[in-house]
């Protein structure tokens, strides 16, 4: 028997029989005598926050089902969980889960049907749901919310960057026309793999970014991309200096540890970021960067981007365009903006969706482009969200108890806002991208029956069932989805 004492992170995660809350391993004995089946639904009930948006980009289901779900349960490992459920003061399900091992060779006897990743679907409508598909194991439906409901977290991430992507896009077409969402991929760049909990939250949640953008310093999402979406090469970075590699030359050699970053990087095409403000960000553009060294930055071919790393960031961003521009000159765009030449600026300290959006505004009214300035986000885009953002919830909404089906919801008097959905549902989708429609309706009933007449298709998919893994979607088709939500067309990458 393998020594479970020495388990690491991952392995833990596959104890499906530990993965979940510790009250639940009472729940097998709770239901009903002749309960069959527990069908459970999925769904973001939206958030409370005046900026929170009012739709979800699904994301992340397929990393839990592969990672988790997919591993057949050993029969080696029930005898450790049931010893660490005995010590912590709980009843645990031997005969259960030895049934799942015995009868159906440790796969787990769920069906799971859910929307497509990348898919932009209200709040307020299913996403997914969940039924066991084996008599004896309806207790293994809700055992499984707790390891479920964890894809709120890329799917807030996800549905927060694409949030963000609309601000840049209407900022970038405002000011520069369809032609400025060429670079809309590379506009907000993950900063945020120092800033997460662990390096599973770097992998998911630098993944879920990856869904509405292409640029990333986050390299385990990177990973991630290919073992769970098949995708060769997810993101892209550029070299970049920062505070040490700057300071390690003193502050009179400032100078030439920005020309060291010209020398080593600087070609014809090329893109490189030189952090600016060890010292004085003033004097680095205005002296520096826009006098000893200006030759050499418009002689390479490069386009050199500065970047601030303190101050108020509206204030700062604009300031350094203003220098830059007085430095290298503008062009105008066909709106009536003013681009620069050679250079660009990327802000990533005290960026938020709400700071994002007042860059942009302060750099608009002083008749610079959006096209300007980049964004680097780190644990404001990775860390900073919580279930409770997009108001995530998994809840059991019927059950079969000796062949009958009924109808089940919570509904506390205290606060209606958590009343749940009854009966078993699908979604029901017409129209693509921003034009779709969605409905929530119950399985067989007579308006799903009418909707379909009328050409509504059912949005979710079978995507697991009995241990197997029925869809396996690229990351390409993700992006697909979530960019044709966006309602930008194929022009913005």
């Amino acid at each position: 028997m393998p020594d479970f004492r020495l388990l690491g992170l991952a392995d833990a995660a596959a104890l499906l029989p530990l993965n979940t809350d510790s009250y639940k391993l009472s729940h097998f004995a709770q239901y009903p005598p002749g309960t069959e089946r527990v069908f459970s639904y999925i769904e973001a009930r939206g958030g409370s926050a005046p900026d929170t948006p009012g739709h979800t980009v699904f994301f992340g289901l397929q990393i839990l089902l592969k990672e988790t779900l997919c591993r057949p349960v050993a029969a080696d490992s029930l005898a450790y969980a049931a010893e660490l459920a005995a010590a912590h003061g709980l009843p645990f399900n031997v005969a259960g889960w030895q049934h799942i091992v015995q009868r159906h060779g440790g796969r787990l006897p769920v069906r799971i049907r859910a929307v497509p990743e990348g898919s932009v679907v209200p709040t307020g409508q299913v996403l997914a749901t969940v039924e066991n598909t084996d008599p004896a194991c309806a207790w293994l439906t809700s055992h499984l919310e707790t390891l479920l409901l964890r894809l709120w977290y890329p799917t807030t991430v996800a549905t927060f960057s694409h949030a963000t992507k609309a601000t840049l896009a209407r900022a970038l077409r405002e000011t520069g026309g369809d032609a400025a969402l060429a670079g809309l991929p590379f506009k907000l760049h993950d900063f945020g793999a120092r800033g997460v909990s662990s390096y599973e939250s770097a992998l998911i949640g630098g993944l879920a970014h990856l869904v509405n953008f292409q640029g990333t310093d986050t390299l385990a999402a990177l990973l991630g991309a290919r073992l769970y979406y098949q995708e060769p090469m997810a993101g892209f970075s550029i070299p970049a200096a920062e505070h040490s590699t700057i300071t390690a030359w003193g502050r009179d050699g400032e100078a030439e540890a920005y020309r060291r970053m010209l020398d080593l990087y600087a070609r014809p095409g090329a893109l490189l970021a030189v952090v600016s403000d060890s010292y004085d960000l003033e004097h680095a553009v205005a002296a520096l960067w826009g006098g000893a060294l200006r030759e050499q930055v418009i002689a390479s071919g490069a386009t050199v981007v500065i970047r601030p790393d303190s101050g108020h960031p509206p204030t700062v961003v604009l300031k350094t365009v203003q220098q830059l521009a007085a430095a290298f000159g503008t062009q105008d765009t066909a709106q009536g903006y003013r681009l620069l030449n050679h250079v660009r600026v990327i802000q990533g300290d005290g960026i938020t969706r709400a700071s994002i959006g007042a860059i942009l505004e302060t750099l608009q009214r002083h008749g610079f482009a959006a096209d300007n300035v980049a964004f680097g986000q780190g644990g404001a885009l990775l860390q900073a969200v919580h279930r409770d953002d997009l108001g995530f919830a998994m809840k059991a909404s019927a059950v079969c108890i000796n062949g009958h089906w009924r109808d089940i919801r919570k509904d506390p008097a205290t606060d209606p806002g958590k009343r749940s959905k009854a009966g078993r549902m699908t979604l029901l989708t017409l129209g693509n991208g921003d034009a779709a429609r969605w409905a929530t309706v119950h399985l067989g009933s007579p308006e799903q029956a009418v909707l379909q007449a009328e050409g509504w298709a059912d949005a979710l998919r079978t995507v697991f069932e009995d241990g197997v893994l029925l869809v396996d979607d690229s990351l390409a088709q993700v992006r697909s989805r979530a960019m044709s939500g966006l309602g930008l067309g194929a022009t913005a990458g």
